[in-house]
């Protein structure tokens, strides 16, 4: 496991100057100094469904219920958990950055501060109505008013459009009218691409497998949150899914009982890109920003840069 370490101020600023090199991807940088063990692993795990690790924890949201109640009466109307633990999620980047890394072609990569976050948009909440996947460019340097507005554009435009189409849905239209025989072999090419790097950025940036990480809510249907696998397309390293609220009764050290909320939440991760170390101390920031949401207001201080 790469360990994180804080950098000096003069560090910082020479990381984020990195140019392109021979070895860097049209949407990552190849990471260069992994110890061994981080080098080795993508050979012992080949793929992401065998490299998986399965993670649960519940926020209890009553500061965030009243963070949302706050967001939504400065105008943010549709605030909800999700902008929250995108929000969260996006702060935690700013400083532990190899949780966003991806992994193709046995290589790791480093999105460094640009995050890409994948989410399934229904038109209405009916069996009948249609979907789509859209993805949404954020970076580690925003603030929660910031990803919001992004990702209400973003989801406004897809939900208001007669069709509900977005760029993935033309690109799989085209995809899926080829003849199936010719069709696993046009599947093959674009795996062979991707693993050399060669897919074009407007590909990737179309694809909603290639991404900093995948949400969806289960929420809005009612129900406790699954353990989402991880696709081998692609490169999505983590997927996220949250339940429907749920209350749980405590009981006080004064012998009183408390009623609380709390909503569940799974995370599958890719464990080739950095370590369990490391990931938990990105849960433990993302924990802090739930307990205390309004941090998420502030502009970050400072970008913890990822390894060369």
């Amino acid at each position: 496991m790469h360990k994180f370490e804080l950098r000096t101020d003069m560090e910082q600023k020479e990381q984020t100057k990195r140019k392109r090199r021979l070895g860097d991807r049209s949407d990552g940088r190849l990471v260069r100094t992994l110890p061994p063990m981080a080098q080795v692993s993508p050979y012992i795990m080949p793929t992401r469904a065998a490299a998986s690790n399965y993670f649960k924890d519940a926020i209890e949201i009553t500061e965030i219920e009243k963070y949302i109640r706050k967001k939504r009466k400065e105008g943010l109307t549709g605030f909800g958990i999700m902008h929250v633990i995108i929000a969260a999620y996006v702060r935690a980047v700013s400083q532990r950055p190899a949780i966003n890394r991806f992994l193709s072609g046995q290589h790791i990569y480093a999105r460094d501060e640009h995050i890409e976050v994948s989410l399934v948009v229904k038109k209405e909440m009916t069996n009948e109505a249609p979907d789509t996947c859209v993805k949404a460019f954020l970076s580690a340097r925003d603030t929660a008013n910031e990803v919001y507005e992004k990702m209400n554009t973003l989801v406004s435009a897809n939900k208001g459009a007669q069709d509900l189409d977005s760029g993935f849905d033309d690109l799989a239209k085209f995809i899926s009218s080829i003849p199936g025989v010719f069709l696993k072999f046009v599947v093959w090419l674009l795996n062979l691409l991707d693993y050399f790097g060669l897919l074009p950025r407007k590909l990737t940036k179309l694809s909603p497998f290639h991404a900093s990480f995948f949400i969806t809510s289960m929420g809005s249907l009612g129900i406790p949150p699954i353990y989402h696998h991880l696709y081998n397309f692609g490169n999505i390293p983590i997927f996220v899914a949250f339940g429907a609220k749920r209350k749980q009764y405590e009981l006080r050290k004064d012998g009183s009982v408390a009623e609380r909320k709390y909503v569940d939440y799974t995370v599958v991760t890719d464990e080739r890109i950095c370590d369990g170390f490391y990931y938990a101390s990105a849960f433990k920031l993302m924990r802090s920003y739930f307990k205390n949401p309004y941090i998420l207001d502030e502009p970050v201080e400072s970008i913890v840069p990822d390894i060369d």
